[in-house]
């Protein structure tokens, strides 16, 4: 991954190049609903009270576990040995993206929603309680982080979560070919260039025109901004939005021409 100060400048350069966050200049009908829609949109989930108890719950946790990490590590630290609340702090998604990504599932409606990279949970709830019912399919490589997960999953009472532990490169295409197509796909695991470019091409197997996937940490490292640069000129693509901590990826066949939009968010 870059270093921290190299990430900072990174962010305050899309800061201050991004498209205005309320809208303004955008030309594409669907992007500006999206933005008014969902971006603007601050309500939270009606789920989240208890999603975000359970979080606190994890980063206070100070249980020590051995961690088989496949993809490209933590944030923070490589080591085997790590505490739940270390994992919690460094892995999971923040309450602000959490939360979009609940609006994103309840926006779109998705007919069933992959997650690569459970971690301990926390979002795999977001996602399933958003997803009105829809089968959520989400993949975790660390089998004693799923266990964790599958009890955060059980304790606040989800039943709509398919957890499928292992390698990414044989649990995908299992779960591919349990569904006729994919609705969402969230990709949030391994963040090297090859994988990714992978799972891309994978996905797009099993994708029409109302399929769309969301990469997260697009810009963490040089190998995902070559990953998320090649995925935008991919010639199924025809649009892509950078929010810069995620990017989401459509290909609705009304674009006559491929649109590329990074929001200020």
């Amino acid at each position: 991954m870059y270093p921290a100060l190299t990430l900072i400048k990174k962010y305050v350069q899309y800061y201050f190049t991004a498209s205005n966050g309320k809208g303004h200049g955008v030309h594409s009908p669907f992007v500006y609903q999206f933005i008014q829609e969902v971006l603007l949109d601050k309500k939270y989930p009606d789920s989240s009270n208890l999603i975000e108890a359970k979080r606190k719950a994890l980063l206070s946790n100070k249980s020590v576990i051995d961690v088989w990490d496949r993809g490209a590590g933590s944030r923070q630290s490589k080591q085997n040995q790590r505490k739940i609340q270390d994992i919690a702090a460094s892995a999971l998604k923040p309450k602000k993206y959490a939360h979009l990504l609940a609006r994103i599932v309840a926006y779109f409606k998705p007919s069933n929603v992959i997650e690569m990279g459970t971690s301990l949970g926390i979002t795999t709830c977001y996602l399933a309680k958003s997803a009105n019912g829809q089968q959520v399919f989400t993949m975790e490589g660390a089998p004693v982080v799923a266990e964790w997960a599958k009890q955060t999953i059980s304790d606040l009472q989800i039943e709509n979560v398919q957890i499928i532990e292992g390698d990414f490169n044989q649990t995908l295409p299992a779960v591919l070919e349990k569904i006729d197509r994919v609705g969402l796909a969230y990709i949030d695991g391994n963040h090297q260039y090859i994988p990714t470019m992978q799972y891309f091409r994978d996905l797009l197997k099993k994708s029409d025109e109302n399929s769309f996937f969301i990469f997260d940490d697009i810009h963490w490292s040089e190998e995902m901004e070559k990953a998320w640069d090649e995925i935008k000129q991919d010639p199924a693509v025809t649009l892509t939005i950078d929010l810069f901590y995620i990017g989401l990826v459509f290909f609705r066949k009304e674009n006559k021409e491929p649109m590329h939009y990074t929001i200020r968010y």
